[in-house]
């Protein structure tokens, strides 16, 4: 187990936020997370890969950053297989060893940023796809007793960009393992977006899980922009749900609302739609900016700090509320 004393997150964040850290330890193995626990470094945080956290001043304590790797098949039927991937594994690298063994169900998750341990926390989605759609169990050590649990997809508590380590025990695990039940007979999801469009673009009839993962690809990389070029996180804010009578309204004054009826009597307003509809899309002040392209991305310029990204955040979920009467969640960890 290396230390690192005031080490620089920047290169740890997609925002790409110049950060201090008190210290910093990557943890390859349970053992060394076993190392770490008998020691006392203070508050700690758990870090993945840095894509849904805005960081906001130097942090005290101790940044743990999940590093453990592999990715096996454990159990295997005519049906499925149930498969084991290390907590720090890069998620798309998941998805590309998912494709090359021919195993599917997380073929529309293709280019989500992250790791794999920061997955269930989130619940990451897209395309008419969650992570609890195949999620299996995960196994995650308590930091307080040092003691691993298993958890199942009922202790998770998934919601919609949502779980368990969100609320009540959030800080509080540190996930080694996530187990996923992938298909080995698939059944296609291409009806959400343009999906369907990109296949008929290629003339594809009758997709594969890889043809299907390359249109996701080509649509993410069409709308989002590259964390790589530009500093970002990804979507910043959920997709509000909203009571049909609350939605009548909005269209009595926007005709040209946006809405998608969901299976829980509630009406979805894609929060884009409402942060450009308040005029934000595109607006910069300073290096702190939300994107020309996608309204639900905020961006780092360059040289924006943390607290000014997080300023510009709140100030648009103001003028969503004002505007629509509608709060904006934020999707993104802020610390």
């Amino acid at each position: 187990m290396v230390i690192k004393k005031h080490y620089n997150l920047k290169r740890q964040n997609t925002f790409g936020l110049s950060v201090m850290a008190e210290h910093f330890i990557e943890i390859h193995s349970t053992d060394e997370l076993s190392e770490f626990l008998n020691t006392d470094f203070g508050e700690i945080r758990i870090l993945g890969g840095g894509s849904n956290v805005l960081m906001t001043s130097d942090l005290q304590g101790v940044v743990l950053k999940n590093e453990i790797k592999g990715i096996e098949i454990v159990e295997e039927i005519s049906s499925h297989a149930i498969v084991s991937t290390g907590g720090g594994e890069e998620w798309h690298n998941l998805v590309l060893w998912s494709l090359e063994k021919n195993l599917g169900g997380i073929e529309n998750l293709s280019l989500i940023p992250g790791s794999v341990g920061a997955a269930p926390i989130q619940n990451i989605g897209a395309y008419g796809v969650e992570l609890n759609d195949v999620f299996h169990h995960l196994e995650a050590v308590e930091l307080a007793s040092g003691k691993v649990r298993l958890f199942t997809k009922e202790d998770c508590q998934f919601a919609y960009r949502d779980s368990i380590f969100k609320r009540k025990l959030k800080g509080k695990y540190f996930i080694t393992k996530v187990f996923l039940k992938l298909t080995k007979q698939h059944q296609l999801n291409t009806s959400y977006g343009t999906i369907k469009e990109i296949l008929s673009q290629n003339n594809i009839l009758n997709p594969t899980i890889k043809e299907v993962s390359r249109a996701v690809i080509s649509i993410r990389q069409s709308k989002l922009p590259d964390p790589k070029r530009i500093g970002n996180s990804g979507s910043f804010f959920k997709n509000p749900e909203i009571e049909v009578p609350h939605c009548q309204r909005l269209r009595a004054e926007f005709p040209e609302t946006v809405f998608y009826e969901m299976p829980n009597g509630k009406v979805k307003i894609p929060a884009g739609w409402l942060i450009e509809k308040a005029g934000w899309k595109g607006k910069r002040s300073g290096d702190a900016g939300c994107h020309e392209n996608q309204a639900l991305v905020l961006v780092n310029y360059g040289n924006a700090k943390g607290e000014e990204i997080r300023d510009l955040a709140f100030q648009i979920r103001a003028s969503v509320k004002e505007m629509f009467g509608i709060e904006l969640i934020f999707e993104v960890n802020i610390w």
